[in-house]
């Protein structure tokens, strides 16, 4: 039996789909690139996959993990090319590593670095409202779930979170946007807490701190997950296992 641990994204509209849409996704390009998975056992035997720290829906994302195990030795640049012409648009094998014993993967990732876009913010407004969540000590945010309303400490999650600023002709935002309208850009670094805190939560923080309300809905991409380092940044989950595979 093989375990190999695969990075992957989630682009373009498919950042709309939920986690179980995804998974089922996922499976189905497993079985249509015939890539022998093993199973689990009982009556209703599934493959073994396991998933890491799915990001939300309605966000994008370049740094999704899972794990999955095979009944037979695959080299993982074969089962990039594999999955690249059964996965559908919008979800990207990038790394593959073959496990190599060790922390396991979930145990590797300790933070999600996030880049939220917010058209029509000024880099000023946005620096400032960061500087005034950031001094607080605390900052309570209310998040609707299938219990109803539940009351979270955005702040304490927050690791770090700088601010900057581009133009409309430079990223992507909607095509309403008038060309060189500012669009903030928030580089913010979340540790993994119970119950998560997600850049839905972020930007609740900084409207109940600072008033902060975007004209038009942000964009959040998670760049990365990893442990953190002694400087806030984050390590590849993957390396250090022996072997990484770039796609591509």
């Amino acid at each position: 039996m093989q375990k190999l641990r695969l990075r992957y994204a989630k682009r373009g509209r498919l950042r709309f789909t939920s986690h179980r849409d995804i998974a089922r996704a996922f499976e189905r390009a497993l079985r249509r690139a015939h890539v022998p998975m093993a199973l689990s056992q009982g009556f209703n035997p599934h493959p073994k996959i396991s998933w890491i720290g799915a990001a939300p829906t309605g966000v994008a994302s370049e740094a999704e993990y899972v794990e999955i195990q095979l009944v037979e030795v695959l080299e993982p640049a074969k089962l990039v090319a594999m999955l690249d012409e059964a996965m559908p648009p919008g979800l990207d094998v990038l790394d593959v590593a073959v496990a190599a014993g060790g922390a396991s993967l979930a145990d590797r990732v300790e933070a999600s670095r996030w880049l939220i876009e917010l058209p029509g913010v000024a880099s000023a407004d946005l620096r400032d409202a960061v500087e005034r969540v950031l001094a607080e000590p605390v900052v309570e945010v209310e998040r609707l779930t299938k219990h109803g309303m539940r009351t979270i400490d955005a702040r304490a999650a927050i690791v770090s979170a700088t601010a900057r600023e581009i133009l409309h002709d430079e990223t992507h935002v909607p095509d309403s946007t008038p060309a060189g309208t500012p669009c903030g850009i928030l580089e913010v670094v979340v540790r993994q807490t119970t119950p998560a805190v997600r850049p839905d939560d972020v930007l609740s923080a900084l409207r109940v701190v600072a008033a902060l309300e975007p004209p038009v809905p942000a964009k959040a991409t998670r760049m990365a997950q990893g442990r953190l380092d002694d400087s806030g940044g984050l390590a590849d989950p993957l390396a250090p296992d022996r072997e990484i595979h770039p796609a591509g």
